[in-house]
């Protein structure tokens, strides 16, 4: 397929606008690729990888890897790992971080993951409800939410912060109770803490969050959800993390 951009026209314009549509990013099936198709292709590769499992570029280009994205399913990440995500470290993190992880840690042996399209499904919309979010939405950061929710016992009231479907929204409560620290500042993530990146722009609105599950030898491991189409764990050089925004601890 050809790279097509913002003005161009003719049958595969149409095709890129129908399957943005049938992939739940209303596009007019115009054969014209004007300004709601350009906003369709930008929202879509906001929430989508490349073959590769990595974010696609949000430049509103329809181009090889966004092509791919939209004509297959979102790919499974597989990451080598020194430590088991299933297994609640020993030590470290608050009563209700471990709390919060202990359910995180729950939902990936459960095998939770999108079922029947992007950000889709009963895990996934058991994640978006309390936030009153619609399935199809992105959901890293109502999955964070999610299992702070049922660490503490299910009763929103008893929630260290708002059940939010924003990552960003979620480090800045953080960051007004005074449970957040910055790139650079020398702080060690700790179990059920939260680690938080900006997507796109550092000053844009978009970007995704996981909770760590430990540090070992200069690594962070993290339980994530909607980085790939299911819970997972990844790992990262604590010290070489790319877009980060912070950490967050509840005490």
């Amino acid at each position: 397929m050809d790279t097509l951009r913002k003005g161009d026209q003719g049958p595969q314009v149409a095709q890129l606008q129908q399957l943005l549509t049938q992939r739940g990013y209303s596009a007019p099936a115009s054969g014209v690729f004007d300004t709601r198709t350009w906003q369709a292709v930008r929202a879509f590769q906001t929430q989508n990888l490349d073959q590769h499992g990595q974010p696609l570029v949000v430049d509103g280009t329809a181009g090889p890897l966004t092509w791919w994205s939209l004509q297959n399913p979102k790919p499974s990440i597989v990451t080598p790992t020194a430590v088991d995500y299933t297994v609640m470290p020993a030590t470290g993190g608050s009563a209700r971080g471990r709390a919060a992880l202990a359910i995180a840690i729950g939902e990936l042996k459960a095998g939770a993951c999108e079922e029947g399209g992007n950000n889709c499904g009963p895990f996934v919309r058991k994640y978006l409800a309390p936030a009153g979010v619609a399935e199809g939405n992105p959901w890293c950061a109502s999955f964070v939410s999610y299992c702070y929710l049922q660490g503490a016992g299910g009763n929103q009231a008893q929630m260290p912060f708002a059940y939010t479907p924003s990552a960003r929204d979620m480090l800045a409560e953080f960051k007004q109770q005074g449970w957040a620290s910055t790139p650079g500042d020398g702080y060690v993530p700790q179990p059920g803490d939260i680690v938080v990146w900006w997507r796109v722009s550092l000053a844009g609105w978009l970007g995704h969050v996981g909770m760590v599950h430990s540090v070992k030898d200069g690594m962070l491991y993290t339980i994530e959800g909607n980085r790939s189409p299911s819970v997972q764990g990844f790992s990262y050089v604590l010290s070489r993390m790319d877009k980060l925004l912070g950490f967050g601890h509840v005490p």
